[in-house]
C-alpha cells in the first residue's frame, strides 16, 4: 500500500503560502545542492495530488508524476497534463493508495489536507519549517472536520535555520 505524504514548506506561524499563493519566503539551505535534493525527493513519488488553488499557482503537472487536482469548481477530466478529480476524488485517492507503487505526494492545499486527513487518507505530515513569520497567508490546514493527531517520527535542524519535521498521522484519532 502506498502512503499519502503531505510534504510542504511552512512558515513558523503555520502558513504554506502567502495570501496570494506566493512562496518567495521559502529559502533553501545554501549548503544543499538544490537540483540533487529535488531529484532525490521526486524519486520517492509517482503520483502528486493538489487542490485547485495550488494547481492555479503551480500551473501544471509535477515532472515525472501522474498529477491529480481535487476541485469542486473545475470540470473533471484531463486538463493541461493533469487529471481533475471531482466529487469522486476521495474514492479515487483511496483506490490509488491501495495500489502498488511509490508514495503519493500531497503537494499543496491546506484545505485538501484537512479534508483528506479527516477521513484517514493521509499517512505522514512532513514540514520544512522556515524561519519566517508571514502573519497572513494560506494555513497548513483548513476546513478539516476532525482534529488531526500526530506522532513525531523525526526532527532535523539546519545551520541555515529551517527545521525538517516528520509526523505520522495517528490512526487512533
Amino acid at each position: 500500500m502506498r502512503r499519502v505524504r503531505y510534504s510542504v514548506a511552512m512558515s513558523l506561524d503555520g502558513y504554506i503560502a502567502g495570501p496570494q499563493g506566493e512562496a518567495d519566503w521559502i529559502e533553501m539551505d545554501p549548503n544543499v545542492d538544490v537540483a540533487a535534493f529535488f531529484k532525490e525527493f521526486y524519486a520517492q513519488f509517482d503520483i502528486a495530488i493538489m487542490g485547485r488553488r495550488a494547481y492555479e499557482v503551480f500551473g501544471g503537472s509535477v515532472e515525472g508524476m501522474a498529477t491529480y487536482v481535487f476541485s469542486r469548481t473545475l470540470p473533471p477530466g484531463p486538463r493541461n497534463g493533469v487529471t481533475v478529480l471531482g466529487d469522486d476524488g476521495t474514492a479515487r485517492l483511496a483506490e490509488m493508495r491501495a495500489q502498488e507503487g511509490k508514495d503519493i505526494w500531497l503537494f499543496g492545499g491546506g484545505s485538501l489536507f484537512g479534508s483528506l486527513a479527516s477521513v484517514g487518507l493521509v499517512d505522514t505530515v512532513e514540514l520544512g519549517v522556515m524561519p519566517v513569520m508571514l502573519g497572513v497567508g494560506r494555513p497548513v490546514i483548513s476546513g478539516n472536520t476532525a482534529r488531526v493527531k500526530l506522532r513525531l517520527l523525526s526532527c532535523e535542524n539546519s545551520p541555515a535555520g529551517p527545521l525538517s519535521v516528520t509526523y505520522a498521522v495517528d490512526a487512533r484519532t
